[in-house]
């Protein structure tokens, strides 16, 4: 039946070129078209960062290296199409080809192909071909040849008709991994050059799927019936304006379309109807405008629970859509105690909170009420049947290796939350209390669809599942949650994976109780299909359970619904909440103070003797108070006894401090010595992430010493992110140096140029140096001269120190029986050393420290047996996760790339091949792949444990099974 849909597509295809050529001939424009350069007179013209000029039978374009790129307008009829190019360059060539047509008279990514060239050191001419569908007549091409400067020669230019290519078939299921029990179905594989790419659908009452092309048309799907023997299913082009929609959603009647990006159309929110009963939507109402385009602007749209508003959710380069009410205290800013360097790439530079939102509004889009900001690039959401919202944020992939980096990550997004985003190095941690934490991190990825499994004929287990999509990593994982306090925590476990599967979005089909969902995006092979269960499990519906803590959860949906209203007796209600056990009864309740006028609480704030309510009380009068407050807020503050606080209230009353310094003003001299007098003590901390905060308080009040202990702490720290925190904490300090403190700092960047990490790592360094080097003096330059000229990001990599002597190559079975005959008490800080001196901090996050590449091993210790754990980490290639399994990828040209897919656009697959260097990816074109297998060698390297001594194995392996908690009973004295 594919093979059916695929000829069908091609002479559907045909058909189409038919007609255009005989249009075509109407219009006299030209099928065929070829432009070889022999004089001046070609007829192209240079547009931007480049000249032309002809040459030796060739064009030559010379580039500045900015964004060149040339073209020339034309006319040629709608259908199949091919370009062709002969080019020259010494250098490799990433550039793009652009045409423009009647319907979109504009040059624009839904129009285009990229190209990349061979590297070229003989200077040989090279052969382009692209091949694309026209909808309309072709107005003109452009061409953008490199982003380097330099020249680049091409012989001749052609564009003609061609055939409709064989229709390509989206990932087939028998490379998709599925849980056991589950069948799964490729439904279509969409004809991209025809139907595009499809981003998100939504389901109709009739159970028929709408889908839309990222950069182009909707489309209908009645899929086929489960269990036939056939796979009829259908497919339809509505014949309506609209498309480009991140969102799609069928409530009260319409089909409501959230269009990103849109050209004749802006973003915003679409309301589509049905007027006249003949099952096509003939009217479209813009019912409001949401400022912003591409992968970071408006997405998803859902129903709410009571089914009377809708949600909608955008990314941080979406401006908040004028919203009548917010939930959120309109107060929001960067909050940045020391400064921020903006991203070393300039991807966000300049865009400052609210970041990423969630709004809910009502059918008519005539009142918006902001609900959640702080996300990255959030772009599903989905309720709980509880009627609890979640979602799942992206990742700022570039950043690896930083102590800004923040995990992909599900969050539970309460009434008025604030989950932190903030651009470049500005990202809070998730222990700030003025925002909120994840739930679970996942790690690296690219978000995007999400649905709870309500309504699916799944396993219970399933049906309460969160469904969350990681597009890079081609994941579908199942996030299975349970309560703890007002929240939840979670655990995940991979539903569906391939190499690739691009997943853009998912949905639960009432109708037949089954999963769908597509893949797609950037131009990558689209495709639908559904998920089914088949074993032996009860698909009953789940019934609610009782639940132990459902009245914490309640009690913070009772504070919130003080949020939409003002009265005095609120301050009152919410007053006993502020210093809760709980984090997100505490919040909400802040959040509720925050809406009442601050006239009316400012004073209980002084009169407060409980450190946590006091605390957090402060900081609602930090973020609302008059500068008039700082000095009594202090003078309140610094009262309370250092010693006697909880490790979470003295997090909570550092970023107290750094609030009051930064909302209400900067703190006298006589308040700086009486806020040292309280916490100078305390620095350093045994905690690493007490210590980053004492770090960054006392280097802005200029703590006499504090350079000193920075440096000793830096020296010590066993993660680059811990090192990277303290350069960047001292760059900004202008006193307290002398010549060997200064040689001390300086040096350590040559060391760092053994870190590796993100797109945008080795800049941030090179940034970061070039901030402290602007508070030399002249004279101090010209002594630290030769450390200063070191060019970092090419150095070569720099020790940190000598290399640990090999001790022995251990086995399994030896340090398996060391481990079950131990009597000693283990070391918690030498197992934590000696997880940093195998690396693993390299690759993996434990306890809220390390990298992403690899699996945060926090929970380990709880999941697996000491037996486990030794296998993973002698023979890590004897069972390998699928979570972060490698492919082997054979190419026709005869070489073969072994790593994992983290990226794809079109056709090319960027693949990670050293989890130690993740800037340092591959490119594979599609094309060129004649065969994929999974890697059965694991990415992680063995060995790594032979420096160390028996002893210090165990304390390594005492470490994983403690989660990373000091108090474990593996490092209490045994008898």
């Amino acid at each position: 039946m594919i093979q059916a849909l695929r000829t069908l597509s091609i002479a559907v295809s045909a058909v189409l070129v038919s007609q255009s050529l005989m249009a075509d001939d109407a219009s006299q424009s030209q099928s065929t078209q070829k432009w070889t350069f022999t004089d001046s007179d070609h007829g192209w013209t240079a547009y931007k960062d480049c000249t032309l000029d002809v040459q030796d039978n060739a064009l030559q374009i010379h580039s500045t290296g900015k964004d060149p790129h040339f073209g020339r307008d034309l006319k040629s009829p709608a259908g199949w199409k091919k370009v062709k190019l002969r080019v020259r360059s010494t250098q490799r060539l990433k550039g793009e080809i652009y045409w423009k047509t009647q319907k979109q008279n504009g040059y624009s990514d839904s129009l285009s192909q990229k190209f990349q060239t061979r590297n070229n050191n003989n200077n040989k001419w090279q052969d382009l071909a692209f091949v694309f569908y026209a909808d309309s007549e072709i107005t003109g091409l452009r061409i953008d040849p490199a982003s380097r400067k330099g020249l680049v020669e091409i012989e001749s230019i052609s564009l003609e008709d061609t055939e409709a290519p064989a229709s390509a078939s989206a990932t087939p299921v028998d490379q998709i991994k599925l849980l056991k029990g589950f069948k799964i179905e490729l439904l279509y594989s969409v004809p991209t050059d025809v139907q595009g790419s499809w981003v998100s659908m939504t389901i109709d009452p009739k159970g028929r799927l709408i889908a839309s092309d990222q950069y182009g048309a909707l489309y209908r799907i009645t899929p086929a019936k489960i269990g036939s023997q056939d796979n009829d299913t259908k497919v339809e082009k509505l014949p309506v304006d609209m498309g480009m929609a991140h969102g799609l959603l069928y409530a009260f009647d319409s089909l409501y379309a959230v269009v990103n990006g849109g050209k004749e159309r802006p973003s915003g929110l679409y309301r589509l109807k049905d007027t006249n009963g003949d099952d096509q939507f003939d009217d479209i109402k813009f019912l409001r405008e949401i400022k912003g385009a591409g992968e970071h602007g408006p997405h998803a749209i859902i129903l709410s629970p009571d089914k009377k508003s809708l949600y909608i959710a955008a990314g941080n380069h979406t401006d908040l859509p004028a919203p009548e009410k917010s939930v959120v205290p309109q107060n929001w800013d960067e909050d940045l105690l020391l400064p921020r360097l903006w991203d070393a790439r300039g991807h966000a530079a300049g865009k400052l909170a609210p970041g990423g939102w969630i709004c809910r509004t009502d059918p008519e889009g005539k009142e918006f009420e902001v609900v959640s900001i702080g996300f990255r690039n959030e772009y599903d959401i989905a309720f709980n049947p509880e009627g609890e919202l979640f979602t799942y944020d992206a990742d700022m992939e570039w950043d690896v290796g930083s102590p800004w980096y923040r995990p992909t990550r599900v969050n539970h997004v309460t009434s008025g939350s604030e989950f932190g985003w903030r651009s470049g190095t500005g990202k809070w941690p998730d222990y700030y209390p003025d925002s909120l934490p994840a739930i679970v991190n996942i790690g690296q990825g690219s978000p995007t669809g999400i649905v709870f499994g309500t309504g699916t004929k799944f396993p219970a287990k399933y049906q309460e599942a969160l469904f969350i999509s990681d597009w890079s990593y081609g994941i579908i994982y199942a996030v299975h949650m349970k309560p703890q306090g007002a929240s939840y925590v979670a655990t995940y476990e991979k539903f569906a994976s391939a190499t690739p599967l691009p997943v853009t979005d998912l949905v639960v089909n009432p109708v037949d109780g089954a999963f769908y969902f597509t893949i797609g995006g950037r131009k990558t092979q689209s495709g639908l299909y559904r998920i089914t269960y088949v074993g032996d499990e009860s698909t009953a519906p789940v019934e609610p359970k009782p639940d132990q803590l459902a009245a914490l959860r309640e009690l913070r949906r009772d504070i919130e619904a003080f949020h939409s209203q003002q009265d005095e007796s609120i301050v009152y209600s919410v007053w006993p909440y502020l210093g809760h056990d709980d984090r997100h009864i505490r919040y909400a309740a802040r959040i509720a103070l925050e809406h009442q006028p601050v006239e009316q609480w400012q004073n209980c704030v002084l009169l407060e003797k409980d450190p946590a309510t006091l605390i957090n009380a402060g900081i609602a009068l930090a973020r609302n108070g008059k500068p008039g407050f700082k000095t009594p807020l202090i003078n309140r503050l610094k009262s309370l006894d250092w010693k006697a606080l909880s490790q979470t209230q003295k997090m909570d009353l550092l970023r107290l401090y750094q609030l009051v310094f930064i909302r209400l003003g900067e703190p006298t001299e006589k308040e700086r010595k009486e806020v040292l007098a309280q916490i100078n003590g305390a620095y350093p901390a045994k905690n690493s992430f007490m210590n980053r905060e004492l770090s960054q308080v006392l280097v802005y009040l200029n703590v006499p010493k504090v350079i000193e202990r920075t440096l000793e702490l830096q020296d010590k720290a066993l993660t680059q992110e811990e090192q990277i925190h303290y350069a960047k904490v001292l760059s900004s300090l202008t006193t307290g140096w002398n010549d060997d403190l200064r040689k001390k700092y300086f040096k350590w960047y040559l060391k760092s140029t053994a870190h590796k990490g993100g797109m945008s790592f080795n800049k941030f360094l090179v940034n970061i140096r070039a901030e402290a080097i602007k508070t030399l003096t002249d004279a101090e330059k010209e002594t630290l001269k030769s450390v200063l000229e070191v060019n970092l990001e090419k150095a070569e990599p720099i020790a940190q120190g000598p290399p640990r002597p090999f001790v022995k190559k251990w086995t399994v079975d030896e340090l398996l029986n060391a481990a079950n005959t131990d009597k000693v008490q283990r070391s918690f800080d030498r197992g934590r050393e000696m997880f940093a001196a195998a690396t693993c901090f390299k690759c993996h996050r434990f306890a809220g420290e390390g990298g992403t590449i690899g699996p945060d091993l926090t929970g380990a210790g709880g999941r697996f047996n000491a037996q486990n754990l030794l296998e993973s980490i002698i023979e890590p290639s004897k069972v390998i996760s699928d979570q972060y399994a490698s492919t082997m990828f054979l190419l026709d040209d005869g070489r073969v790339v072994n790593g994992r897919v983290i990226n794809l656009h079109g056709k090319n697959l960027m693949v990670l091949t050293d989890m130690a260097n993740p800037s340092n990816l591959t490119s594979v074109n599609r094309d060129m792949v004649e065969e994929m297998l999974p890697s059965k060698s694991s990415m992680m390297p063995t060995g790594l444990v032979d420096t160390l001594t028996k002893e210090e194995a165990l304390d390594l392996l005492a470490y994983l099974r403690s989660g990373g908690n000091p108090d474990h009973e593996l490092f209490k004295k045994k008898d």
